[in-house]
């Protein structure tokens, strides 16, 4: 059997492995949607750095723990159509799956197990609470609250483990490529033009799947 191209595929979560920004639904329902959905746009279509907004957004929405396990079950109530069957395609392939996120690890962590994802290999940003549930902040050192965060690890994951596909929407995925990963932009939720010029491949279905004859090719 011939050796794939990739040893890895990394995935976003918010628009790609589901239909929803994590960080808008909890903005919506702590009412202050108005003043989020627009940063975030603008920061998913690269009109700003997500540094520039981050900070900001997390101070407004403050999510404590019934916030985030309430998010959780959003992300596996908005699963993106063909992902199981995506990721269960990848593993028969034995390709190493992880996720790489701007979005709030506690969320996202019951959706990667719903698809056979270790947390080991969740990658997404940290929220601290009190013994209460509270919420006290945010792991604001992550890579991932900056634009140059999945370039980053995926460098790490590349030089670890070798080559590595990234699957996004946003121009943090895209720029990806810095950090040596080859990327294929998802527009099956959002298309974002600034996406579809920067990354090496671009699929427009919607379900997941479609980018699964991108992936599954034979290192030449």
């Amino acid at each position: 059997m011939p050796a794939n191209r990739f040893s890895i595929v990394a995935f976003d979560c918010d628009s790609t492995l589901s239909s929803i920004e994590g960080i808008d639904e909890l903005a919506r329902r702590a009412g202050c949607f108005a003043q989020i959905e627009p940063l975030t746009t603008m920061a998913m279509d690269g009109r700003i750095a997500i540094d520039a907004v981050y900070g900001r957004r997390m101070d407004l929405v403050r999510p404590d723990r019934a916030a985030l396990d309430w998010l959780a079950g959003e992300y596996i109530a908005t699963m993106t159509p063909g992902a199981a069957d995506t990721f269960a395609a990848l593993k028969a392939a034995q390709i190493e799956v992880h996720i790489v996120s701007g979005g709030l690890r506690p969320s996202i962590l019951p959706l990667a197990d719903r698809l056979g994802i270790p947390a080991n290999n969740v990658h997404a940003v940290d929220v601290t609470l009190d013994a209460a549930g509270r919420y006290i902040g945010y792991e604001a050192d992550s890579p991932l609250t900056k634009a140059t965060g999945k370039a980053d690890i995926c460098r790490q994951l590349t030089a670890r483990h070798g080559p590595l596909a990234l699957v996004g929407d946003g121009v943090t995925d895209a720029a990806a490529r810095d950090g040596g990963a080859y990327v294929v932009g998802f527009g099956g939720v959002v298309a974002r033009d600034a996406v579809r010029a920067a990354a090496e491949a671009f699929v427009t279905d919607a379900a997941l799947t479609g980018v699964l004859p991108i992936l599954l090719v034979a290192r030449s």
